[in-house]
């Protein structure tokens, strides 16, 4: 059970605590690796537990103290978003994509597995995902609705898939600013966003100003990820990022380091950091743990 009062907390035991609770909470939604059929549910066991900072159900959970909401509701929109996030990053590194092998410290799902479970792994991921978000009660039908249909968004042709469409036909151009950042609006950004809108959806309704300052911390904070996750891909190694170092580079993909320099890119990350504060402001100390989201996205070394 959550704390009465988790603004108590520090802010790493409140990350501690939530990263604890969506775990469990993947736990329990996920197949037993014993169901038939076996194989499978081991795998999608594999890819989605024991790994990654859980920076999507964080902001989840952060967005949801702004509307009250129940923490059963946030544990499960934050299981769906991570799931959604999950199946990504198993077809992300499948070899008809960007072909990766290490993936959280340890080997991909497909390296692990093999490739046709790692594509079913993704599949059932994403489908889980939405079964979560349709059997559980978020108090009215039409928020339920709202919910499904944000994250099927967030997650297709217009979200995620269709980002990670420009980033394949994008390998070895240079990209303007605008494309690039439409690139990655639509394939980190979007599901962010979700996660954000997500977990204020969970609690009481807000305003439409109160809306419209979240959805814009939301789109400012999903491109502040990105640039950061650049920056970190040309200045960290493998064994502090999990994932294989100078990536990026070695595909000739456009990043924000390649098309700006190192320095620029980090002064664009604390303009966007910036903005995304500004939007806060309407909420007052409501905020607390999503202001603190943003200086860790910030200042993350993974």
């Amino acid at each position: 059970m959550a704390p009465a009062n988790p603004r108590v907390l520090s802010f790493p035991d409140w990350m501690r605590n939530v990263q604890a609770e969506v775990e469990a909470a993947l736990a329990r939604c996920l197949p037993p690796g014993e169901a038939i059929p076996g194989r499978l549910h081991q795998a999608m066991r594999y890819a989605s537990l024991d790994g990654g900072k859980r920076v999507r159900p964080l902001l989840t959970f952060a967005a949801g103290e702004l509307t009250d909401a129940p923490h059963e509701r946030l544990a499960v929109a934050a299981s769906a978003v991570e799931l959604i996030h999950s199946y990504s990053l198993v077809h992300d590194d499948l070899p008809c994509m960007d072909d990766d092998v290490l993936r959280r410290g340890r080997p991909t799902c497909h390296v692990e597995y093999d490739q046709a479970t790692a594509l079913l792994v993704g599949d059932s991921l994403q489908s889980l995902a939405f079964e979560l978000l349709a059997r559980e009660e978020f108090g009215d039908s039409h928020r339920q609705l709202e919910m499904v249909r944000l994250l099927a968004r967030a997650s297709g042709s217009c979200g995620m898939a269709g980002g990670q469409a420009i980033d394949l036909e994008s390998v070895g151009r240079t990209l303007s600013q605008p494309e690039l950042e439409l690139m990655h609006a639509l394939k980190t950004g979007a599901l962010i966003r979700a996660a954000v809108v997500l977990g204020g959806l969970c609690g009481q309704a807000l305003s439409v100003p109160e809306r419209e300052s979240l959805d814009r911390f939301a789109k400012r904070t999903g491109l502040l990820f990105q640039v950061v996750d650049d920056i970190l891909d040309c200045t960290a190694s493998t064994a502090t990022l999990g994932k294989t170092a100078g990536k990026d580079a070695a595909s000739e993909k456009p990043t924000y380091v390649s098309l700006m320099g190192l320095e620029r890119a980090r002064e664009l990350a604390a303009d966007l950091r910036a903005q995304a504060l500004a939007a806060l402001t309407v909420f007052g100390e409501r905020s607390q743990r999503l202001m603190e989201l943003t200086d860790f996205i910030t200042q993350r070394k993974f």
